[in-house]
């Protein structure tokens, strides 16, 4: 079965940096596509980032120059290091992928940029 479990969100300020972790299991990690989605609290959850099993990347406007996708399949992990962080980027921070058919997310992790 496959799991995506995240982790490294916390309490940053503004302008801050954080990178944030999404670990792999129950599937051929390096033949899939990852992808990075956050939700706002009362809001709908909104795509971020993806990068292919060859390394290439997209990014929503939102936040292109700011956030990096990458991937180490030897580690079947994928991170999404967050730069120059603003209030309006809290939110709870979702790993996903789609294997067989089927669309996989990890718990969230939760990410505050305050001051």
């Amino acid at each position: 079965q496959v799991q995506l479990v995240e982790s490294g969100g916390g309490l940053v300020q503004p302008g801050g940096s954080l990178r944030l972790s999404c670990a792999a299991s129950g599937f051929t990690f390096s033949s899939y596509a990852m992808s990075w989605y956050r939700q706002p609290p009362g809001k709908e959850r909104e795509f971020l980032a993806r990068i292919n099993s060859s390394g290439s990347t997209y990014y929503a406007d939102s936040v292109k120059g700011r956030f990096a996708i990458s991937r180490d399949n030897g580690k079947n992990t994928v991170w999404l290091q967050m730069n120059s962080l603003k209030p309006a980027d809290t939110a709870v921070y979702y790993c996903r992928t789609y294997f067989n058919g089927a669309i996989s997310w990890g718990q969230g992790t939760q990410v505050t940029v305050s001051s």
